[in-house]
């Protein structure tokens, strides 16, 4: 059971708000391109998270909880979406592009990623694939700032000796 040491969890959550807005619109950005859905996204996440807000016992994670709400909401959107075929008359002579290389290679990139260490790996994902900033990164981590960088540095040297080893053409 986790105790609250917060004498009003709502006003805790509205000063988390007002401070982190701007980050946390630029990661619903990231999730759906759209500016207006990314703020009914946001809108939507910061509302499930304010029902559960004194459940947060460490505050300093809230930015993951709500990006992982917003992940979420997304994809329950997606799901709900309706898609409908519209038959055509006669099909299009334009060429499709072959995306097997392309689909290879991010087979291969993932494949390396895989051989670095949990560490490396967390940093390279978080700082490449979300974004996020070096302290935003060491933050995340519970790591210094330079503990970032230098593992930084040595991921990606080993990626791209992987990848020259693997496919000298991808590196």
């Amino acid at each position: 059971m986790h105790a609250r040491t917060d004498p009003d969890p709502a006003l805790n959550f509205e000063e988390y708000v007002r401070t982190r807005q701007d980050t946390l619109l630029r990661k619903a950005r990231r999730l759906v391109p759209d500016p207006f859905a990314a703020q009914d996204l946001l809108q939507t996440a910061l509302l499930r998270t304010c029902g559960r807000w004194g459940g947060i016992a460490d505050k300093q994670l809230a930015d993951a909880y709500v990006r992982r709400v917003m992940i979420n909401t997304r994809t329950e959107w997606w799901r709900a979406r309706k898609v409908q075929e519209l038959p055509i008359e006669q099909l299009s002579d334009a060429p499709v592009e072959d995306c097997t290389e392309q689909y290879a290679d991010r087979m291969l990139l993932m494949d390396i990623i895989k051989r670095l260490t949990p560490q490396q790996r967390s940093v390279v994902m978080l700082r490449h694939w979300e974004q996020m900033s070096t302290d935003e990164t060491a933050t995340a981590l519970g790591i210094a700032p330079g503990t970032v960088k230098s593992t930084l540095h040595r991921a990606l040297a080993q990626l791209r000796q992987e990848l020259q080893h693997g496919d000298p053409d991808l590196a």
